[in-house]
């Protein structure tokens, strides 16, 4: 699932460099935190949060696929 979330951001940020993502074990599931480039923060949450909002629904289907649950936390 990381996987995926790093595909998608890196794709959309100026900086891909400062791309970095972090997955963690939950009892709730697996947690993904995700920091990027200040300047790069708009980018990833877009308009009313449109983008940030598709990866979290995407990232939920993956999730479901593979019977646990996935959260994104964007930093």
């Amino acid at each position: 699932m990381k996987e995926l979330i790093e595909y998608i951001v890196k794709s959309i940020v100026a900086e891909p460099d400062k791309v970095s993502i972090t997955e963690e074990s939950t009892e709730e599931g697996v947690l993904i935190k995700l920091e990027v480039a200040p300047e790069d923060k708009g980018r990833v949450i877009g308009r009313q949060g449109r983008v940030a909002e598709a990866m979290r629904t995407l990232l939920r289907v993956k999730a479901a696929k593979d019977d646990t649950r996935a959260r994104l936390e964007i930093v």
